[in-house]
Order: structure tokens, then C-alpha cells, then sequence
């Protein structure tokens, strides 16, 4: 049974999959095979699980009831993915993104909603080899994290098609790639200033 409340969602992507079906396509058939099965050995390894529906092309969902599960199978993904000998010359190289929040269910086997929405335009904004996690999910294992493994944040992002700006953080482990492009979101912060955290209250006519 897929699990209710508060999650976090693992979604995955195979960066320029097209352009690697169009070169490769008999090789792409078992390296995409292959990355099924080592995401599927991260995932269970650390609590999670598939819905009934993977996603759209080449991507993975996946959900935990533990926020640090979450990124710890994203970290292990990464790692295996990144000594698999794939077949071929094909190289693969794989953005993922974590958020999290209160789980919408469609049906009993998946989910739907906007929590689901946020992890899916969050990843859209990284590279292959990155993982990114939204500030809901970095609230929950900032404390947890094991000492090799820290989040660098990246500032506020808008994505596509949803009102409120996303604060993204980057998963760096000291065995893994670190440097990566500028995220691809929308406009962001326009200024230097840090953002007001809280409302000021009771001051309007100061203000």
C-alpha cells in the first residue's frame, strides 16, 4: 500500500533521452532497461516505492514515507549509475528532484496533485548527475544528513506554471559531480537581498 499523509516524492529523467533513442535505439532499449533496475535497487533499499504508474518517457516516480530515505536512495542512484558499464557508447546521465508534502491519491495505486506538480517542475530545472530537493524536503533532513553529504542552496526559483517560487538546494556528496550549469527556471530573485522571512505584522504604519 503506497503511503498517506506527508511523503516525499523521487522523480527522476533521463537528460537528452530522444537524442539518445534517435542515435541508439537498440543499445538505448537495454541501457534504459538497465537504469530501471538500479533506480528500482535504490529505491527499495531505502523504503520506497513505485506507483502503479511510472511517469511520462524514460522518467521514475517514487515515494517515501521518510524524507531522508528519499535523498539517501537518490545519493545510492547516482552512485550506481555512475560506474554501470552501460551497453554501448552511450553514456547516461540522469537529474532527479525531491519534495515534499502532503500526498494527493488519485486512485489507490497513484497519485496526483500538486505536491507531485512541484517535484515534476523542480526537476525540470536540473541536469543530468543533479539532485535537486525543494526547501519543504531540505527542512525535514537538514539535521539528518550524514557528514559526507551537505545542501548547497541555489536560491529562489520561479517554475514553470506555479505561483510561488521554489528555495532549491542541491545534494553535494563528496563522491559524486558537484558543478552543474545554472538551474533552467523561470526569472528569479532580481536582487541581492535576502528574502523577508516572515510578514511584518502590526506595522503598517511604519511601513
Amino acid at each position: 500500500m503506497l503511503p498517506e499523509g506527508t511523503v516525499t516524492f523521487l522523480l527522476t529523467d533521463v537528460e537528452g533521452s530522444t537524442r539518445l533513442w534517435e542515435a541508439e535505439p537498440e543499445a538505448m532499449a537495454d541501457v534504459i532497461a538497465r537504469h530501471y533496475e538500479l533506480l528500482d535497487r535504490a529505491i527499495a533499499a531505502h523504503g520506497g516505492q513505485r506507483p502503479q504508474e511510472q511517469g511520462e518517457g524514460d522518467s521514475v516516480v517514487a515515494v517515501f514515507s521518510d524524507a531522508a530515505g528519499a535523498v539517501a536512495a537518490a545519493i545510492d542512484a547516482q552512485r550506481l549509475l555512475a560506474v554501470e558499464p552501460f551497453a554501448g557508447s552511450l553514456s547516461l546521465r540522469v537529474r532527479m528532484a525531491l519534495h515534499s508534502g502532503v500526498a494527493t491519491k488519485r486512485d489507490a495505486l497513484n497519485y496526483a496533485g500538486p505536491v507531485v506538480i512541484r517535484c515534476a517542475r523542480l526537476r525540470a530545472c536540473g541536469h543530468g548527475g543533479q539532485i535537486l530537493i525543494s526547501e519543504a524536503t531540505a527542512a525535514l533532513v537538514r539535521d539528518r544528513l550524514p557528514p559526507q553529504v551537505a545542501l548547497v542552496g541555489l536560491g529562489l526559483h520561479q517554475l514553470k506554471d506555479l505561483d510561488a517560487p521554489e528555495r532549491v538546494s542541491q545534494v553535494v556528496v563528496h563522491d559524486l559531480p558537484a558543478s552543474f550549469p545554472a538551474l533552467r527556471s523561470l526569472v528569479a530573485e532580481k536582487h541581492n537581498l535576502p528574502t523577508q522571512p516572515t510578514p511584518l505584522i502590526g506595522r503598517a504604519s511604519e511601513i
